[in-house]
């Protein structure tokens, strides 16, 4: 067994090395931050914790291989000082791209405030460029100089490791109980270092948001491993959904869009921003937003349902600001929160909050900061999925609450924690942010409506169909919340809004042969507060447009930089959505649908509910424009990062 602990010993020694070196790094990216952090409260050392769990996972991806290669070497009984100079310059090797990657990084954020990512393959199609670049910046020959001593040292150290161990290596087994032993001893080893690179026992491996954890930007990627993010990056710009939309000539969309929204843009920040002056007192302080998991309004007793699966949001719909033809943006919940806080249209498959590099928005909760709202989100399942925890700390909010932070008893399956918990978790929260006098804008994402189904044992459901229980369990927890919420003094100066993050599609009901049946996108939408009148619209609405419609109850000025309008001022005859591989748009009397992948359309008459293939005539036409436009030009200010206001572009 010591035998087999000598070689043991040598590659946990080069392991730890490696990760040594990386923290180097990480210390000399925190000097040279020193300026930017001198007024932060924040302690950086959860950054470092972080960046160690995130080196780690580098490491033992460089670690896997010879792990491998040494068991092989074990059950083959063969080895020697041979293993060993492969297994020097095996770690050499990539601990020196590593070291790069480290070094590398440092100057790139401190130019582009992003961490090293997949733009700088754009430059190795201009080596000579490039390498003038590197050595001709003055300022970046110490972080040169950095990655040269410090690789040496440890290929120095790799060098005295293979002397010494090399003279106590194991003798490798020559019968098959002998290599019975190695293979109890090095498989488990390997298993530890999968896990390793895994970064994570959950059911997603690590991802960049585990490095977030707080509202500072410089802080959270500074927990950042570089060549996790460069690598991570990289294969992102490779996903098809990542691909650049091509939907109609940018130019030719643009110019729509801005007559469709009467906008002509703001110089420094984008096409279609405009400053928004609303007129009135303000109602209402504080804001309350709660996407309900797949609420399609095919569940709704008001939409014709006859089960009376949600009484509460019934009762919310007849008492508030209602819209009975509002559609999510996507058929995904980070599309719904993206397009309604931010205001830009979901993008096909493409998952606007992923990324290595966490785009930047202004929106809702950017807009209510700077306003001096405290602002918190509450999500059921990990931080970490669809990279919710690092999108949203970068864009706006102070405070994600999520899996981690709730009792593990209290997990009911891998998306998190059941409604009611949520909700019993997120008010006394709220009301302690009340109680400092401040407005606060809280946001709660909801779950259990998402299989699997978890029905709490302390409800007791009407109907049979656990489809239909879990609504009936979703609607009241709703209505426990709101309930709960009465009794505060904080309520009457309170606007909630209520919206689907997306529908489903409903087993038992036709889909009329749509590709894209109507329940997968058509979502309640209540705007709830005391004193608002109340009143039922007809008219089309978007997630779009719930951002400027917040903002426009709250008679707040603002830059608006997104696609939606305030929907208080402002009547929408049509409405545009896509779900996956189908973009779609409709109005009162007829449905557009087209697959980019088949390039093929199809076009309905809308009467009562019912839908009846035509041909394409002049109002499917507008519809197509209306969608693709709006698309394609979303597309483009998001490729062109026109997404923040100027204040934002400061930061």
């Amino acid at each position: 067994m010591k035998k087999h602990l000598t070689l043991l010993t040598y590659l946990a020694t080069a392991h730890l090395g490696g990760l040594v070196c990386l923290m180097v790094f990480r210390l000399c990216f925190f000097f040279s931050l020193h300026s930017a952090l001198a007024a932060e409260t924040t302690s950086a050392w959860p950054a470092f914790l972080r960046g160690l769990w995130m080196d780690n996972v580098i490491g033992s991806y460089i670690l896997l291989l010879p792990l491998l290669v040494v068991l092989v070497a074990q059950l083959c009984g063969r080895g020697g000082k041979g293993l060993l100079r492969f297994l020097n310059i095996w770690m050499g090797g990539f601990y020196a791209l590593a070291f790069a990657a480290a070094a590398a990084n440092i100057p790139f954020y401190n130019y582009f405030n992003q961490p090293l990512n997949s733009t700088i393959w754009q430059w190795a199609a201009y080596p000579s460029q490039t390498v003038g670049m590197l050595f001709g910046e003055a300022t970046w020959w110490k972080y040169i100089a950095l990655w040269a001593v410090v690789t040496a040292v440890y290929a120095y150290g790799l060098f005295r490791w293979r002397r010494y161990f090399g003279h106590r290596l194991p003798a490798f087994p020559k019968n098959w109980r002998e290599r019975g032993v190695s293979l109890a001893l090095w498989l488990p080893i390997c298993g530890l270092c999968v896990l390793g690179a895994r970064g994570r026992l959950g059911y997603n491996p690590i991802k960049i948001s585990a490095a977030y954890y707080c509202d500072n930007a410089d802080l959270n990627n500074l927990g950042l491993n570089a060549t996790f993010n460069l690598l991570n990056s990289t294969l992102d710009d490779a996903r098809k959904e990542n691909r650049p939309l091509q939907l109609m000539d940018e130019n030719a969309a643009l110019v729509f869009v801005r007559q469709n929204l009467g906008r002509s843009g703001l110089p420094g920040i984008s096409p279609l921003a405009q400053i928004v002056r609303p007129e009135g007192e303000p109602r209402y302080d504080n804001v309350v937003v709660v996407f309900m998991e797949s609420m399609s309004t095919k569940f709704m007793g008001t939409f014709g349902n006859p089960s009376h699966l949600t009484p509460t949001l019934d009762s919310l719909f007849a008492q508030g600001l209602s819209f009975e033809n509002c559609y999510s943006a996507g058929n995904h919940t980070n599309q719904g929160v993206y397009a309604t806080l931010y205001g830009f249209p979901a993008q096909l498959k493409r998952n606007m909050m992923r990324g290595s590099v966490v785009p930047r928005y202004a929106g809702l909760p950017t807009v209510l900061r700077e306003k001096g709202y405290q602002t918190l989100f509450f999500i059921p399942h990990e931080g970490q999925y669809d990279n919710m925890n690092a999108f949203l700390r970068t864009n706006g909010f102070a405070e994600v609450y999520a899996q981690e932070d709730y009792p593990r008893d209290k997990v009911v399956n891998h998306f998190g924690v059941s409604d009611d918990y949520l909700f019993s978790y997120a008010l006394p929260v709220i009301n302690q942010r009340a109680r400092s006098g401040k407005p606060f804008f809280a946001t709660i994402l909801t779950v259990s409506n998402h299989p699997p189904y978890i029905i709490p044992p302390d409800f007791h459901p009407k109907s049979k169909q656990i489809e239909d229980q879990i609504v009936e369990y979703a609607d009241w927890s709703i209505g426990k919340f709101m309930a709960e919420a009465r009794k505060q003094p904080w309520f009457a100066h309170t606007l909630f809004v209520f919206v689907g993050d997306h529908g489903k599609r409903i087993e038992h009901l036709p889909t009329d042969g749509l590709i894209l049946p109507e329940s997968c996108n058509h979502v309640p939408l209540i705007i709830y507060g005391a004193g608002l009148p109340r009143e039922q619209r007809k008219d089309f609405a978007g997630q779009v447009d719930i951002a400027p419609t917040i903002l426009g109850l709250l008679r707040l000025p603002y830059v608006q930089n997104n696609f939606g309008v305030d929907l208080t001022t402002r009547r929408r005859e049509a409405i545009f959505y896509s779900a996956d591989n189908v973009v779609a748009a409709r109005n009162a009397e007829y449905l557009y649908l087209y697959s980019p992948d088949a390039e093929r359309a199809y076009t309905y008459a809308v009467d009562q509910g019912k839908y009846r293939p035509i041909a394409e005539n002049e109002a499917t036409r507008k519809l197509r424009m209306l969608v693709f436009a709006n698309l394609q030009t979303a597309a483009k200010l998001v490729r062109e990062k026109q997404t923040i206001d100027r204040k934002a572009a400061r930061h």
